[in-house]
């Protein structure tokens, strides 16, 4: 089942444990158009409450209404910062390349509390963590098409993959033994 069928799923299943008498049309108007606008927010990609929040403030939103809906959403399980963060943490590891150090920056800007972080970012192993890094070391030492000349070329094909790293948010002792590892196995390979 496809998220936007799980949402429809969810909204259905919702409707039906609706109690006659509960619905106040004037209210419902109002958090209609802010209702639609997180939906649309959530069908692009999932969001933290934080987050979530923050976009439909921006857009001007009553702050009281806003909440509502958020309450809303979040009974009917369509916002989960849990869920969220799990979900975040896999992707950006498995795509990007992301360390924990820089996941657990993003999850702290998107408002994610500190147990949940912790929880989502416990998927990730410093066995993964360096299997991942070495892949991107690997990779950007591919790039060097001849053996450095000497010192200064070697040191400048170095800091270029250590600069891989170092943006991806890997600790700097660990990716300069694996950008040493990496560069003396390419340096190697050319030399052949």
């Amino acid at each position: 089942m496809t998220s936007q069928e799980e949402k429809i799923a969810r909204l259905k299943r919702a409707i039906a444990e609706f109690t006659p008498g509960q619905f106040d049309q004037e209210a419902e108007k109002t958090k209609a158009t802010v209702r639609k606008r997180a939906l649309g927010l959530l069908d692009a990609r999932a969001r933290s409450r934080h987050e979530l929040r923050g976009r439909l403030l921006d857009a001007e939103f009553d702050p009281v209404v806003v909440e509502d809906v958020l309450d809303d959403l979040a009974a009917v399980n369509l916002i989960n910062d849990a869920d969220f963060a799990h979900e975040w943490v896999r992707q950006r590891h498995a795509r990007r390349g992301k360390s924990t150090r820089v996941l657990d920056q993003e999850l702290r800007d998107k408002g994610v509390d500190a147990a949940t972080r912790a929880v989502a970012l416990d998927q990730i192993d410093a066995a993964d963590e360096e299997t991942t890094a070495r892949a991107l070391a690997e990779k950007k030492a591919r790039t060097i098409r001849e053996v450095p000349a000497d010192r200064a070329d070697t040191d400048k094909a170095l800091r270029r993959i250590v600069g891989v790293l170092a943006r991806r948010g890997f600790p700097q002792s660990m990716s300069l033994r694996i950008a040493r590892e990496a560069l003396d196995a390419r340096t190697a390979e050319l030399g052949r």
